[in-house]
């Protein structure tokens, strides 16, 4: 039954013909898990929250920084260094206070993946890497789960839904990861801060038309949506044998050919941690005027004349601003310093 005051909240839901009483219970039953609480996973959980969905689960590992509200209009300046499932949680409160709101500051991992999946009725992908996708798909498929599937690059977005229905899966669409750093992340290369607006008020919408047996679902069709041209197009294709899923991936990062070797650390690791480690950037000047962590500066054009300034008295984490300039500086510097061991700062700092 809904209350009073989820009648008010949800009145222009209840004399819409095609949702109603009827539809706005089942959003009040359904469970959904949405993974990622950044670009994509903001505006899926602002529009859940708002539509009434019962129960929501927040998975993230990561906390607000000051690059994120470009695009990430759900958290303010004041959130800045708090871990965004924690954030994010407050603000929709706030937004709708009769939902159940479950969160999980950790990152998904094989060894969680299924238990968490299994608690909920649809997965929302937000994630920015291939090895997480694969492992949601994967997870998905295994918990007999749908998944709303969106991605973003630059100006342009996809949207799909996986498994639904025993319909294809993302591994239908792409049943071998690309090559490493063969298609850059936002923090790589950039993206408008509208796009992931856009696409991830779609995917809210192909959950709440999955809940609500609403329209045409995007099972075995992929919307691409080109904001610069507004041009947009719906791919069909089918399911194949690569949906069978029979267990999880050993090893996801290995699996898309991401681990180069070194170890890494994410940022919030290395500040439970910090004195255990030298730092060392290899950013440019003007980049470490603007924001940096500490440690060593030794840009990574001057590296080779300067290896031998590096303080080799602790473990090294080095960063710059994406984590890939860091991988470069830790294949050199490996080859010049043998005994010293490098860890690479995932996703670097800005």
């Amino acid at each position: 039954m809904l209350t009073k005051e989820e009648q008010k909240q949800y009145d222009r839901h209840l004399i819409l013909n095609e949702v109603g009483v009827e539809g706005q219970l089942k959003l009040k039953a359904a469970k959904v898990l949405v993974v990622g609480a950044g670009g994509l996973g903001c505006p899926v959980l602002q529009y859940l929250t708002a539509a009434g969905v019962g129960t929501i689960g927040l998975i993230d590992d990561d906390v607000v920084s000051q690059s994120n509200l470009q695009r990430q209009i759900l958290y303010t300046q004041n959130d800045i260094d708090t871990p965004k499932v924690l954030a994010a949680s407050k603000r929709l409160s706030a937004l709708n206070p009769f939902i159940q709101f479950n969160t999980y500051y950790e990152k998904l991992t094989k060894e969680n993946a299924i238990e968490l999946f299994s608690k909920y009725d649809i997965i929302v992908d937000g994630s920015d890497n291939f090895s997480t996708r694969y492992l949601v798909n994967d997870a998905a498929v295994l918990t007999n789960k749908p998944l709303v599937y969106g991605a973003i690059f630059k100006f342009e977005g996809q949207v799909s839904v996986f498994n639904y229905n025993e319909g294809p899966t993302y591994r239908c669409l792409y049943p071998t990861p690309p090559k490493p750093d063969e298609v850059p992340n936002c923090s790589q290369i950039g993206v408008i801060g509208v796009l992931p607006g856009v696409i991830g008020s779609l995917q809210a919408n192909e959950v709440i038309k999955i809940i609500c047996s609403l329209g045409e679902v995007l099972s075995g069709k992929m919307l691409t949506y080109n904001l610069l041209t507004m041009q947009q197009l719906v791919l069909k294709f089918k399911r194949t044998d690569k949906a069978i899923v029979k267990e999880l991936e050993e090893n996801y990062d290995v699996f898309c050919g991401v681990s180069l070797g070194e170890n890494e650390i994410t940022l919030n690791e290395l500040n439970k941690n910090k004195e255990t480690y030298n730092l060392l950037d290899v950013r440019e000047p003007w980049e470490r005027e603007q924001h940096h962590i500490g440690g060593q500066h030794i840009p990574l054009r001057e590296l080779s004349q300067r290896f031998n300034e590096v303080d080799i008295t602790k473990d090294i984490v080095v960063y710059c601003k994406s984590g890939i300039r860091s991988k470069k500086a830790i294949e050199f510097l490996k080859e010049q310093l043998k005994k010293t061991t490098f860890i690479n700062l995932k996703g670097g700092v800005l």
